[in-house]
């Protein structure tokens, strides 16, 4: 069994910045690809971002490219978001995931194995 625990969230203002992390704990799972997806209020959980064991690959979904960046760090594993230049669309609950299938990166979230708890981050106007 894996578990994931993210950093806190967050209040911050529009063009603002915020920094969220996940470290994963368990067994040895070797190589695996992790994301970071959101939800808010009334619609579907997201894609975020997604990263590959060795970053060899990184996507953005478009509405976030330019101004997240996420990384990892295997000797740690964890996984971070830096969320830059904040909008109030960003506005949702974030959750990290990890997946131990060698399918593609990019994935619904129904093809993640496990997940953080959430964490709500809110962007004020």
């Amino acid at each position: 069994q894996v578990q994931l625990v993210e950093s806190e969230g967050g209040l911050v203002q529009t063009g603002g910045s915020l920094r969220l992390s996940c470290v994963a704990s368990g067994r040895t799972l070797g190589a695996y690809d992790m994301a970071w997806f959101r939800q808010a209020p009334g619609k579907e959980r997201e894609l975020v971002a997604a990263i590959s064991w060795k970053s060899e690959i990184i996507y953005y979904a478009n509405s976030v490219k330019g101004r997240f960046t996420i990384s990892r760090d295997n000797a740690k594993n964890t996984v971070s978001v830096e969320m830059n230049s904040l909008k109030p669309e960003d506005t949702a609950v974030y959750f990290c995931a990890l997946k131990t299938s060698s399918g593609a990166l990019v994935a619904p979230a129904g093809a993640y194995d496990y997940w953080g708890q959430g964490t709500q981050v809110t962007v004020s106007s």
